[in-house]
């Protein structure tokens, strides 16, 4: 192997990868080049690699101990330590310290430790030797550490002079909580919605937390386990143009615009906030915006936030001791230096981005402010410190009504609660970004492989994570953003889930994508872990292309698989029978990328399609058409072996009307699988028949901006929902 090569490999760099059609599409040396230089090693020429790799391999024996190792409850730790030769006279002195336990500690002769492994780099010998006999034969689960410095022989070198290192031990169960431990039955069903397309009397033109809460009640009421969302994430708050919930600016944060002014406890006693919103020129927008078919995020956030800011001020004026105040303290502490920065960032987004719309991406500010960690940040901070304060009282308050909507839907009935939905990257002009910048990646984007949909693939615009930073870090930055994210949930979907194994890089510079591996065992583990600290069920979205092996990786974790009806078929291309459904996985008929059912059956996504000139030719749109008909006929058979079809329909043929009583017979058909979670989508529900987003788009279709066609104050006596909720209630326990 070249040093390029060898270097790729111990980067993670797959040297190649088989397309949907099949053929194998090698690694260039470009692209190896590209991503190795996003990883923040020089790449550029020969001579810049072999610097690299002599970094990276002299890495793991440089300093004693690895920054993490992750270890499965019940097993033993298999651990070595980086020494040095010649030190067989010298004393290891160690100490480990549980997670929350209390530290304990002891000394061993270097000599005693077998040696494992040698090496010689730059003219210096090495040898790695067991720390086995040090360690307990297995630890509780949780995240312990282990300190430990070598002294030289008669205590003549100090602690601090010999070598010395640290590291963090991960103890992880096996497998996460699962549906049968959460609820009796073991199986429940679910009603999953986007939460701004919520429409109420009381709604600031986009659905928010109370809606939500409201919407919870009503689902539990109906008899559903659970209701599942779209990614909460915190976006821009400055720029409420950027509305993408998979593209956000921190994954580990709530979206703002979900606030309730109204339900904020400060807003009971301020007259002079109903007053300015009772003003007919206010009342005149609100109306407007509450009536308005799409969400409008300028008009909602000129709305909402004036009377944030109001809001906040009324909450600094409270006593230190008032318990408000006491709680936002406590928050702050949970979330630590995290929350610091996020809130940071927002105010300096705001600062610059008002200053000139050119600076909305941090890394086009003054280079200063580029460093989260510069003078120049830290003065900024000092001297806006009551904006930085808002927009971390904001998400205090964000996640106050989020925990409350979760509060009023269990009270209602849901047996499980909220699933929450986790992006698979952030944005890279994010606070996320901006504030861990050894985390993301700068220099290529997350992207999927050219498929039959995008011959070219796709760039997502993504930051991906960086795997050299996770270990680094022992990943925290991890493991904050799935306790961010199982907050106020009882179960979370991981979009893209393959991304735990391997995700698709594209280099900024042009350069064909590739694939790069991640420390999928480790990550694996550490989802187990978090899912049982949390009883918070995972559900995997394994649609496209899955690596060989990795779902029954998921399923011996305990991960739910995400089985759609519109992708499960037979070799022959029908739909699969309800027991061919896998009982680990969560069934759905759709997704918020595809076609609801009704827009299936009618084609209104392909309308979509060809009004948008998105076909390359004549011929993909009229086999497009021919195959959704053949997909009508399909179903119809599959529902006819089950006794499912309705009587409105007489035949098989594809060339039928849409019904309600046709979807109802859908979700029967999920019902009877044994997938452990059937969900509803609540386009579904209603009848509807357009999408929440159409991939390939971004302003030629309204993404992320549809409202439900009725209020939810209709929901619960809605025909349509009820008859195609009934299967659900039927066959499926709460």
């Amino acid at each position: 192997m070249s040093d390029l090569d060898r270097l790729a490999d111990l980067l993670g760099l797959e040297p190649h990868y088989h397309d949907i059609w099949g053929n194998r599409r090698e690694t260039s040396v470009a692209t190896k080049r590209a991503l190795i230089s996003a990883m923040g090693l020089p790449a550029a020429t020969d001579e810049q690699v072999a610097d690299s790799l002599r970094t990276v391999e002299r890495r793991s024996w440089s300093r004693p101990l690895p920054p993490v190792l992750v270890s499965g409850e019940g097993q033993g730790i298999d651990l070595g330590v980086a020494l040095p030769a010649g030190l067989d006279d010298a004393t290891l002195l160690w100490e480990l310290t549980p997670e929350g336990g209390t530290a304990q500690g002891g000394s061993i002769a270097v000599r005693d430790l077998p040696v494992t492994d040698c090496t010689t780099l730059d003219g210096t010998a090495y040898e790695r030797r067991a720390l086995g006999a040090l360690l307990p034969v297995s630890l509780p689960i949780g995240y312990h550490r282990l300190d430990l410095h070598v002294e030289a022989a008669g205590g003549t070198v100090e602690p601090s002079a010999g070598p010395s290192g640290s590291t963090t031990l991960i103890v992880a169960p096996d497998r996460c909580v699962t549906v049968e431990e959460m609820v009796p039955a073991g199986r429940s069903w679910g009603i999953g919605l986007q939460v701004y397309s919520l429409r109420s009397e009381h709604d600031w033109g986009m659905g928010d937390f109370t809606d939500l809460a409201g919407f919870a009640e009503v689902a539990g009421r109906l008899g559903a386990g659970l209701v599942g969302l779209n990614p909460l994430h915190a976006l821009f708050p400055a720029d409420p143009n950027h509305i993408g919930p998979y593209s956000p600016s921190s994954r580990q944060f709530l979206n703002i615009l979900y606030i309730n002014p109204a339900s904020v406890p400060e807003f009971a006693d301020a007259d002079d906030l109903r007053a300015r919103i009772e003003a007919p020129a206010f009342q005149a927008t609100l109306t407007a915006a509450r009536q308005a078919e799409l969400v409008d995020y300028p008009v909602v956030a000129a709305l909402k936030l004036p009377l944030l800011d109001a809001l906040h001020a009324r909450f600094r004026a409270l006593p230190d001791d008032h318990p408000r105040k006491i709680a936002y303290a406590a928050f702050r502490q949970d979330m630590g230096a995290a929350l610091d920065r996020h809130a940071l960032f927002d105010a300096l987004h705001e600062h610059f981005f008002r200053q000139d719309p050119a600076q909305w991406m941090w890394r086009t500010w003054p280079a200063a402010f580029q460093d989260p960690l510069s003078p120049e940040v830290a003065a900024f901070a000092a001297g806006h410190a009551d904006r930085v304060d808002f927009f971390a009282w904001a998400q205090f308050e964000a996640d106050r009504q989020l925990g409350e909507a979760m509060a009023r839907g269990r009270s209602a009935g849901l047996a499980m609660g909220f699933y929450r939905d986790l992006a698979v990257a952030a944005h890279p002009g994010g606070g996320s970004a901006w504030a861990d910048p050894a985390m993301l990646v700068r220099g290529a984007n997350v992207g999927a492989p050219p498929d039959q949909f995008n011959m070219n693939g796709q760039n997502w615009g993504l930051a991906p994570l960086s795997p050299l930073g996770l270990r680094e870090s022992a990943y925290r930055p991890f493991v904050e953003l799935l306790r961010a994210n199982m907050r106020h949930a009882a179960a979370l979907r991981i979009d893209h889930v393959m991304a735990l194994q391997h995700l698709f890089w594209i280099p900024e510079d042009g350069s064909p994508g590739a694939y790069v591996a991640y420390p999928f065992h480790d990550l694996l583990r550490i989802v187990a872990l978090e899912s049982r600290r949390n009883r918070c069920v995972v559900i995997g979205e394994d649609l496209g292309t899955v690596p060989e092996g990795f779902r029954p990786a998921l399923e011996q974790a305990g991960i739910l698989s995400y089985r759609v009806l519109y992708f499960e078929r037979t070799a022959d291309g029908g739909f699969k029978s309800p027991d061919e459904y896998p009982a680990g996985s969560m069934a759905a008929v759709s997704t918020h990328d595809l076609a609801p059912f009704k827009g299936f059956w009618t084609g209104r996504d392909l309308d979509w399609r060809q009004r948008l000139s998105l076909y390359p030719d004549d011929a993909s749109r009229d086999k497009d058409r021919w195959d959704r008909g053949v997909d009508r006929w399909r179903l119809l058979q599959a529902l006819s072996r089950e006794g499912l079809r309705p009587d409105s329909y007489p035949t098989e043929e594809g060339d039928q009307p849409f019904r309600v009583e046709l979807s109802a017979a859908v979700h029967a058909y999920l019902a009877r699988t044994p997938s452990r979670i059937v969900m509803v989508q609540i386009e579904d529900a209603l009848a509807d028949d357009e999408q929440p987003n159409l991939p390939g788009t971004v302003d030629q279709h309204p993404n992320w901006r549809r409202r439900l066609p009725c209020r939810l104050e209709e929901l619960e006596a809605d025909e349509d929902l009820r008859r195609i909720v009934a299967p659900m209630t039927a066959i499926l326990p709460r």
